[in-house]
């Protein structure tokens, strides 16, 4: 026999798009960052606790919303980076579904304040779970700081599948220097249980970047790599013998600043 057909609710709809988008600390962290960089942050703070399963926060300083756009961004497919179908062609930036706060918020005690440019108070929106968004102001510099407390509290089963805090950590790390790399012209912080442990200078200046990530020995053993064509540009650093490595660990490959894994181009 054939069951009855319903439609999911609200809650469940966003638990489900949250088993696609928060695979685990990390991914909350990877899309949050990628928001400050959309929203045109040139200064990104992350702060996690527990391997980011009890605690994480990301503060930037770009656009901010007005409360109007805040209280659509919590809402599933509401997003200001696409418009038509068509639009996916030319996309310029790295997020575009509309389905991470609600998602993240979905599966959390979730934190939003926002303050754009030229308003006296941030919007504060508060969730928890699948409760409704609660809507107020407060006091708020400008530009937009997300806080996710006690990932997975309402879904336990989710929980069971994390790693070690030391590895939900060392995820974390590998996203926000990942990050930093494409990014040389924006300055992060990474601090894991009030340790500070990535600080980028945010000059510009690649080569920086990896002496911030990698230490400064190791830039030094780095040659510089640029080829253009009408095609294609690559530019970056490779190591020297010296730092030869026993696998691909190390290499990091982006393609339209966006990191990619693919065989074939790192072989």
């Amino acid at each position: 026999m054939s069951a009855d057909i319903k439609l999911l609710d609200q809650n469940t709809a966003n638990q489900i798009a949250a088993g696609e988008v928060v695979e685990k600390p990390a991914s909350v962290v990877k899309e949050l960052v990628e928001n400050s960089l959309d929203a045109g942050a040139h200064n990104v703070e992350v702060a996690i606790y527990e391997g980011g399963t009890e605690f994480i926060r990301v503060r930037d300083n770009g656009s901010g919303m007005t409360a109007a756009n805040a209280k659509l961004a919590v809402l599933r497919h509401a997003t200001s980076k696409i418009r038509t179908a068509e639009d996916l062609l030319s996309l310029h930036t790295l997020g575009f579904r509309g389905e991470a706060l609600p998602s993240i918020a979905s599966v959390s005690k979730f934190t939003l304040l926002t303050r754009p440019e030229g308003e006296e108070f941030a919007t504060s929106i508060t969730m928890d779970g699948d409760s409704k968004p609660e809507v107020g102001t407060a006091g708020g510099s400008v530009g937009t700081t997300v806080t996710v407390k006690d990932l997975f509290f309402n879904v336990p089963a989710r929980r069971k599948f994390l790693r070690t805090i030391n590895t939900e950590g060392r995820y974390i790390n590998d996203i926000i220097s990942k990050l930093a790399l494409s990014r040389p012209d924006v300055h992060f912080t990474l601090l894991n249980n009030d340790k500070e442990v990535i600080n980028t200078p945010g000059n510009g200046d690649l080569l920086d970047v990896v002496a911030a990530l990698y230490g400064k020995n190791v830039a030094k053993e780095t040659l510089p790599v640029s080829y253009r064509d009408e095609v294609v540009a690559v530019e970056g650093f490779i190591g020297k013998p010296t730092l030869l490595k026993g696998n691909r660990q190390w290499q990091t490959v982006f393609v339209n600043g966006r990191t990619i894994n693919n065989r074939m181009v790192s072989k």
